[in-house]
């Protein structure tokens, strides 16, 4: 079985799958420099599920060129790709600085939709890459392993089988959109620093409105998959997102 195999089948089965070494560290030091900058004059949460102890970064691709990289990672995409149809999107991109005295987050599915009943079958595919070493004390990602099999009540017991995702910086946890988990309690004396890509079904409206938050001209020097994944592109079969008869990425020539 290869790898990515591996991967696709321990999503279906637990829900999960924690990923580690895809970045390197002189890569990953860069980045996270980029992003903290930007994040020392961010303002906290507005909410108790942003995060009142958390600062977050919105809009990455009008923002930050190099986050494209860490979007079309060739082993996440292609974990992606067996488990979402053809043409999928990418639903949001945050980077998420969870600050000491943060409490947990609400228990969650990242596709809840409400008119369509639990259990079924995941909408989308989450991912969270720690910038930052995640450990029992700074807020690490909490996940409920199988809960992606449930229905729409947490069963008495389930959380139970809570567990917290430890990971060294680099890693990714690649993660059903169905699956039950939160943002952890920070009671370290450091900041716990995240990217998270999130990719939802091709019908489905994107978390962050993609073909508004992002200049046109900013779309058009990325690569073809990154302007397929925020919406520049058919949804097959069908013409379904056709702009006045014709492909959208007839806007970016």
């Amino acid at each position: 079985m290869s790898a990515v195999s591996s991967y696709v089948s321990s999503i279906e089965r637990d829900g999960y799958v924690v990923i580690e070494g895809l970045v390197a560290q002189e890569v990953l030091q860069a980045h996270k420099h980029e992003f903290l900058t930007a994040l020392s004059d961010a303002p906290f949460g507005r909410n108790e599920f942003e995060g009142y102890r958390t600062k977050r970064l919105y809009s990455l691709l009008a923002k930050f060129s190099s986050v494209a990289s860490w979007i079309e990672n060739e082993t996440v995409l292609n974990v992606v790709d067996a488990l979402l149809p053809q043409s999928y999107l990418l639903s949001s991109a945050q980077v998420i600085q969870i600050h000491p005295g943060e409490t947990p987050q609400d228990w969650h599915r990242d596709d809840a939709i409400d008119v369509l009943p639990m259990p079924r079958k995941h909408f989308g595919i989450s991912t969270i890459w720690a910038l930052d070493d995640f450990t029992l004390t700074n807020g690490a990602t909490e996940i409920i392993p199988g809960s992606h099999l449930w229905g729409a009540e947490i069963p008495s017991g389930g959380l139970e089988a809570a567990q917290i995702v430890e990971m060294p910086a680099g890693s990714v946890l690649v993660f059903a959109a169905n699956l039950v988990h939160r943002g952890g309690l920070n009671n370290s004396n450091s900041p716990r620093l995240a990217l998270s890509p999130q990719f939802c079904m091709p019908w489905m409206r994107q978390s962050e409105n993609m073909m508004l938050g992002l200049p046109r001209e900013k779309v058009a020097a990325y690569s073809d998959r990154i302007q397929s994944l925020v919406g520049y592109e058919l949804i097959h079969p069908g013409f379904t997102g056709h702009v006045d008869g014709r492909h959208p990425k007839r806007l970016l020539e």
